[in-house]
């Protein structure tokens, strides 16, 4: 299917749908559909600049693994973000590792690509740095949460977050496809204490736990739980 088809799919995303349609049109005309399997490898810390990318199905897991084996989890990407701007900002190489979840298609703008055509119509440069400012400001609400709230608040907003897309997506979805592993990974919590949380939530009714998805019930007292009136 060529990039084009995927059009619609992506005016869902808040970015992409806010572009002028002339560059929602240079975009799509430069990319390419790629698809990876499940566990399949997009790119690895120390790789060169591969490009833009934006999630069309499936998911695509950004993190590191220590040399003693501990796991950091930074970020599950899902339909239907764009990610990967940094790197045409300062042509370093990639800082984590980038893995598909389950199979997965991706658009690709590869970088020397995108790069060229910014040289032509550097007044767009401006829409990728709104990209990576929205990164920025969700990196810095989770350092302040990880500092300042407790375990049960930070689980209520991160669920909450990621029901809503991030702040990305048009819909708001109330069945989270989230195994509870990554969820705690994400959290920077042991699963035992991060189960036990969900448990507790699942006992006042607030959600419903079951085999790798999360069904959020009650979205006013996990906001009032997570110190947030809602969440934008």
């Amino acid at each position: 299917m060529h990039a084009q088809a995927w059009r619609s799919h992506l005016l869902q995303g808040q970015w992409f749908s806010h572009l002028p349609s002339s560059l929602q049109d240079s975009l799509l005309s430069l990319a390419r559909v790629r698809r990876l399997s499940a566990g399949q490898r997009l790119f690895a810390r120390g790789d060169a600049p591969c490009g833009l990318y934006a999630v069309l199905e499936g998911a695509i897991r950004v993190g590191a693994v220590s040399e003693q084996g501990k796991e950091a989890l930074l970020s599950l990407i899902e339909p239907v973000h764009w990610f990967g701007e940094i790197c045409l900002f300062d042509g370093q190489p990639r800082t984590h590792d980038a893995d598909a979840v389950g199979s997965s298609v991706l658009l690709q703008i590869p970088q020397a690509t995108l790069l060229a055509f910014l040289d032509q119509q550097p007044q767009h440069w401006r829409h990728l740095a709104l990209l990576m400012s929205h990164k920025l400001r969700l990196t810095l609400i989770n350092l302040e949460q990880l500092t300042l709230l407790p375990a049960p608040a930070r689980v209520a907003h991160r669920l909450l977050m990621i029901a809503q897309g991030y702040g990305e997506t048009t819909a708001t979805r109330r069945v989270l496809q989230l195994p509870q592993e990554q969820l705690a990974l994400l959290l920077s919590l042991s699963r035992q204490t991060t189960n036990q949380i969900l448990k507790d939530l699942e006992h006042q009714g607030m959600l419903r736990l079951g085999y790798g998805e999360i069904e959020l019930l009650d979205t006013p007292r996990l906001q009032a739980l997570a110190g947030v009136d809602g969440f934008n």
